[in-house]
């Protein structure tokens, strides 16, 4: 029996339920790394410390063909960590992250701040996640001190959410902030993604070379920290600005049996990547469940078709976006954005959707709605429905704008 979405009965929620929610993103921020490589790196790394065989000859032949141009990594193909006799253990991934991964998302966090127009003493809550790094206190703990965030904040660390971190940790925060709105007290919850993958590549040769096993997470994942604020408008001041996004509702669910399709396995020398050939056919035969779960709970959503919004979907694969088109009935001009994010910085795993978001904005007026989609371990679909405010335009990064032509071609 082929693995589909699991349909238990539950009981309907009210018509209205997602009616009235006031949650608005009103701050984004994205910090990639300095660096960036193109496939010719991954190349470079593997004749420096690995002999031939005929898994790595595939693995080397998959990474021009990914559509990635270039990936956004902590250092370039010399770095020290990268070319050391051995790939580096847990401890020393660790203590990159908890300097490079902590000091990027500081930068990322103080961005999304900025453009919200608060301060840190107003953040009430903090959601983070990430799945390449373990320590305890995590990560956002350094974060917060950092950023000078009062100790007492409410804090959760999401762990075991992979790539749909980003919108778990959103869909976290909308249910921290409801909470708050019960209780007539306002919510800015600051949310927080980071990941660093790029570093793992010795690690995951080691293992196409020991196990003569395809796998394709060196060819895809990069490094990234991004952050938003989701305000529940309760006390609003006057330095405050208005939401970039209203988030109106989310679906979260499950494809049943298919833990060994995708995951994020620990090991002494940091995570492997689980990434079976079925995910791009389950997750694009899974979306239009969700979708359709999704606009229920929405009725003053009138339109029905996957056509009348813009998509920013998790990049990813090449295979997801453009399965997903596929099942959807949408085309690249609905998925513009995770198509660039993937094509110039790649998978930064959690850390790549509110990334997307964030382009979509500065990539022209596009669909006042807009459909965020990701996937995680387990599998696990994530799914949002956004607002945009329409006057609030960006200008794509520098060195991106010129490529956007290119994307959608």
């Amino acid at each position: 029996m082929s693995p589909s979405v699991v349909s238990k009965p539950a009981p309907q929620p009210p018509h209205d339920q997602f009616e009235g929610l006031d949650l608005g993103i009103v701050g984004v921020g994205i910090a990639y790394p300095p660096y960036k490589v193109g496939p010719d790196a991954l190349e470079t790394i593997a004749k420096r410390y690995y002999p031939e065989s005929k898994a790595l000859k595939k693995v080397l032949g998959i990474n021009h063909y990914t559509g990635i141009a270039t990936r956004s990594t902590f250092g370039d193909v010399d770095h020290p960590l990268v070319n050391q006799a051995n790939a580096p253990n847990i401890s020393d991934l660790c203590d990159l992250f908890l300097t490079e991964g902590v000091s990027l998302s500081v930068q990322a966090c103080q961005k999304a701040i900025e453009e919200w127009g608060g301060t840190a003493d107003d953040i009430t809550h903090v959601v983070a996640t990430t799945c390449t790094n373990s320590a305890n206190p995590g990560f956002d703990h350094h974060v917060v001190k950092e950023l000078g965030v009062r100790h007492s904040v409410e804090k959760v660390l999401l762990h075991g959410v992979g790539c749909s971190g980003g919108l778990a940790a959103l869909r976290t925060a909308a249910n921290l902030a409801l909470g708050a709105s019960f209780q007539k007290r306002p919510a800015r919850i600051l949310v927080m993604a980071c990941e660093i993958s790029s570093v793992l590549v010795r690690s995951e040769l080691d293992s196409i070379i020991e196990e003569e096993e395809i796998r394709i997470g060196p060819v895809l994942f990069s490094d990234c920290a991004s952050a938003l604020v989701l305000s529940n408008g309760i006390q609003e001041e006057a330095s405050e600005n208005e939401p970039v996004y209203e988030l109106l509702g989310w679906k979260h669910d499950m494809l049943h049996n298919t833990e060994d399709d995708l995951g994020f396995s620990v090991h002494p020398l940091g995570w492997k990547v689980i990434l079976s050939a079925r995910v791009p056919e389950l997750a694009a035969a899974a979306v239009p469940a969700v979708f359709a779960d999704l606009l229920k709970s929405l009725p003053a959503l009138k339109d029905k078709s996957p056509t009348a919004y813009d998509w920013a979907l998790h990049p990813g694969g090449s295979l997801i976006l453009s399965g997903v088109e596929e099942s959807m009935n949408i085309n690249k001009e609905h998925t513009r954005a995770s198509w660039d994010i993937y094509k110039n910085h790649g998978n930064s795993s959690s850390a790549t959707i509110f990334s997307v978001m964030d382009q979509l904005r500065k990539m022209g007026e596009g669909k006042e709605y807009v459909v965020g989609c990701a996937f995680g371990p387990g599998i696990a679909i994530e799914m949002c429905m956004l607002k945009r405010r329409m006057d609030a335009l960006g200008t794509p990064d520098s060195g991106e704008a010129e490529l956007m032509s290119e994307t959608l071609d």
